[in-house]
């Protein structure tokens, strides 16, 4: 009987119910915290999304002005050929130039994660310098190297004699412009693959290795795994940044007019569209059209990318 009177008045009494003020100004609080980026979001992001589709809704007309046409400019986007040929271009452009830019970007990391590189620290500085070279710079660096008139493809065709393929003409341009983004954006990438290696438990190399795992069993089985993660968010991020090629063709638009149209990519189109054809209700339209299929894209490489098994 006295333990149990003992157990009784030991027990701590039940948590008082939280009032009504104290839960307000918690909430308070966090609003308070999580106020500043709300806004922001909202004002640079948001924002502009709500205002390109109320744009996409109306059409400029030369009798009566502007006036709400409702779906009718997403279905002139859709069946726009300008817009078609120029997403298929960038389809073609991302089948070809990721892999290739990530291959290498992943080579890269593997062979500075492996101990056996020498001079790691600065092969891996020199491979990620090119990505704080801005993308305009990059593309004009690039652009007077492939000139045949006064670049560097000139030059070796007046000092060795040779005609050597135009890198600018419309049959080579868009290998071209894989070459400046794939220069541009290995570094990047690299470091992504590289920061995710470097997390990976080193019990893992320890235990493949008393196994009798060799170098490629190691990667195949034991690293390519550890940062499937990381191969997944790179992929996505080059997925978008290829939809959103626009920087490079428009630089390069001066020195190879021929080659690179107004409609070389969706970006190039719409921004055509906008500042040197005054259609700025069909130019959100198509920038609206051009966002939600990244995004579908996107999204579907990344179920697919995390799906286990």
């Amino acid at each position: 009987m006295t333990l149990l009177t003992t157990s009784a008045q030991a027990a701590p009494p039940p948590p008082r119910p939280r009032s009504r003020f104290r839960l307000r100004k918690e909430a308070w609080v966090g609003w308070g915290f999580a106020g500043p980026f709300v806004a922001v979001f909202g004002l640079v992001f948001l924002a502009p999304i709500g205002y390109a589709l109320y744009l996409s809704l109306f059409r400029d007309r030369l009798i009566g002005g502007t006036s709400f046409v409702g779906l009718d400019n997403y279905a002139d986007a859709l069946t726009d050929p300008r817009f078609w040929d120029g997403l298929l271009r960038v389809g073609l452009f991302l089948l070809v130039q990721v892999p290739v830019m990530l291959g290498i970007a992943l080579l890269v990391a593997l062979a500075i994660d492996s101990g056996r590189l020498y001079g790691a620290s600065f092969f891996r500085v020199a491979v990620f310098l090119p990505y704080a070279v801005p993308a305009v710079v990059a593309s004009l660096i690039w652009g007077f190297m492939y000139g045949t008139q006064f670049g560097l493809v000139g030059n070796v065709n007046d000092a060795l004699g040779v005609t050597l393929p135009d890198p600018l003409s419309p049959s080579l341009v868009l290998a071209s412009l894989g070459n400046i983004v794939t220069w541009e954006f290995v570094g990047y990438n690299m470091l992504i693959f590289y920061s995710a290696l470097k997390v990976v438990p080193r019990s893992l190399y320890e235990a493949a290795a008393i196994d009798g795992a060799g170098e490629w069993r190691v990667v195949r089985s034991v690293k390519l795994p550890a940062i499937r993660g990381a191969l997944v968010i790179a992929t996505i991020f080059s997925i978008i940044g290829s939809f959103q090629l626009f920087n490079e063709p428009s630089i390069l638009q001066k020195l190879a007019p021929n080659a690179i149209t107004s409609d070389f990519t969706p970006n190039l189109y719409t921004y055509s569209l906008s500042f040197a054809g005054q259609q700025h209700n069909y130019a959100a339209t198509v920038a609206i059209v051009m966002g939600v299929i990244t995004a579908i894209i996107a999204y579907t490489v990344q179920l697919r990318g995390m799906r286990k098994g």
